[in-house]
């Protein structure tokens, strides 16, 4: 796959590069009050979306993140989804904030955004709403701190879970990215994702 670097405007940008951690090959991304995505752009019509496979590792979770509440929406690991859709159903506000997208990236914003996290405290399998706008859902598939200093490994149905987040069958998929923030607490974090296999 081929990883596009995205900035968030007025934000300084995670730093993301290639590490060996438990004999492998990773992707080692630094946080320090810092927030940006490695985006990988693809197009996967709706009849052929299938599993996800996914791998990560983190050594601590981010004291106070609530990816509930906008000014404390900060996670060590987000593995991204982007799915085409009809524009014209936005509401005024998400419009509006479609709008800004792309006057600020050049991009309009995807009609749907489906995250797995690893969150502090929410039971794996919540579907948390991002604060600012209903189209972007995050399932929470990590949580607590049990499991920290592994690699673990996951396998997700696409179509399920996004109907599970969003209520509706899903659109296309036409964007992947991997996201690891800490802006918002103002803290430092550091994560280790490895392959992603669409299946």
């Amino acid at each position: 796959m081929k990883w596009e670097s995205v900035k968030i405007p007025g934000k300084v940008a995670t730093q993301y590069s290639l590490a060996l951690i438990s004999s492998q090959t990773a992707l080692m991304a630094n946080a320090q009050s810092s927030a940006s995505m490695l985006r990988h752009d693809l197009r996967i019509d709706p009849e052929h979306l299938n599993a996800l496979n996914f791998s990560w590792q983190i050594q601590k979770l981010i004291e106070g993140a609530d990816m509930a509440h906008r000014d404390y929406d900060d996670s060590p690991v987000r593995l991204v989804l982007a799915f085409d859709g009809d524009r014209s159903q936005f509401s005024s506000k998400n419009a509006m904030l479609s709008e800004l997208s792309h006057a600020l990236s050049g991009r309009p914003m995807p009609y749907a955004t489906l995250m797995y996290v690893w969150c502090n405290q929410r039971p794996v399998n919540s579907v948390i709403q991002n604060p600012r706008t209903d189209r972007i859902r995050k399932i929470v598939v990590e949580s607590g701190p049990n499991r920290l200093n592994h690699w673990l490994s996951y396998e997700r149905n696409i179509r399920a879970d996004y109907e599970m987040a969003f209520g509706e069958a899903p659109g296309a998929l036409i964007g992947i990215g991997l996201m690891t923030d800490s802006d918002n607490t103002r803290s430092r974090s550091q994560a280790w994702y490895g392959p992603i296999r669409l299946n």
